[in-house]
């Protein structure tokens, strides 16, 4: 099974001391790319984070968000004194740099982070709490990527169908329209009551097919169509493999319209063209 690069997922979970939530987004990049957004209370965590998505995932900017919510109820406040008083000598360093500054307002160094605390909680017991419920949200990501890998999966096996269909069709076809560019030919003489050497006719003819070969790239078309299909059953992290794959079918779609000498092979090349550019564009979003 093929694995989206995108998806989204959302986890929480109320504890004794406080509500934990994940949320992480993932979208599509050329290698794994985390961006992390902690508080700083769980900045410990950063490190486990990022190798247990290394672990998990191989392609993906992954955008992984962390809130906690203290729960206070029944908690007596305290001061900490020692980041206090780096939070007032601070300050007054500042104001004395500044003519005539405000006085140093109690409420202020209260906020600021640090310096007003509950009573102690257990912050090795809240990290592993957390981590534990960001392998709940990675699983919940992967298991989105999974299911969008399917379709995908299904929207590209269904153009594979159609370009099938469109090869053994104009295998079908080069024949004929040799044909008719052969009675073309005589019709034009015939218009112009002239008369045909019909040796050299048969040297126009063997030219003609030799420019207009195209047996060579519908095999090619064919093997990569069958290539595209193994890949996307193996699974895994297939996202390069496949881009590779549709810049050779593009390339035997070009060339095939380059030998085109019938409106209907010139419609053929553009169709698988349009098709072999909407798998790519799918393929964009495969891990």
């Amino acid at each position: 099974m093929v694995h989206s690069m995108t998806a989204f997922a959302r986890v929480e979970r109320a504890g004794t001391q406080g509500t934990l939530i994940w949320e992480l987004r993932s979208v599509n990049h050329r290698y794994l790319e985390p961006h992390l957004r902690l508080p700083d209370a769980f900045r410990d965590l950063e490190g486990a984070v990022r190798e247990a998505l290394r672990q998990g995932i191989s392609r993906g900017k992954v955008e992984c968000t962390l809130r906690f919510t203290e729960e206070n109820a029944g908690k007596s406040l305290q001061v900490d004194q020692e980041r206090a008083r780096q939070v007032v000598e601070a300050a007054e360093s500042v104001a004395s740099l500044i003519k005539n500054p405000a006085p140093l307002n109690p409420l202020a160094v209260l906020s600021w982070p640090g310096v007003l605390v509950a009573d102690a909680a257990d912050p090795q017991a809240l990290n592993q709490e957390a981590l534990a419920l960001f392998e709940d949200a990675l699983a919940e990501l992967k298991n989105g990527r999974n299911r969008e890998g399917a379709e995908l999966a299904r929207l590209i096996n269904e153009r594979l169908d159609s370009m099938s269909h469109e090869v053994a069709t104009l295998r079908t076809l080069v024949p004929q329209m040799l044909a008719a560019q052969r009675q073309k030919i005589l019709d034009r003489f015939n218009d112009m009551k002239a008369e045909l050497d019909p040796q050299r006719l048969e040297q126009e003819m063997v030219l003609l097919a030799q420019k207009s070969d195209v047996a060579e790239e519908l095999d090619r078309l064919s093997t990569h169509v069958t290539e595209v299909r193994r890949v996307l059953k193996s699974g895994g992290a297939a996202g390069r493999r496949l881009d590779f794959l549709m810049q050779e079918l593009n390339r035997e779609a070009n060339t095939l319209g380059s030998k085109a000498f019938d409106p209907r092979s010139t419609q053929s090349a553009v169709n698988l063209k349009v098709l072999i550019e909407q798998m790519r564009e799918q393929v964009q979003n495969i891990e």
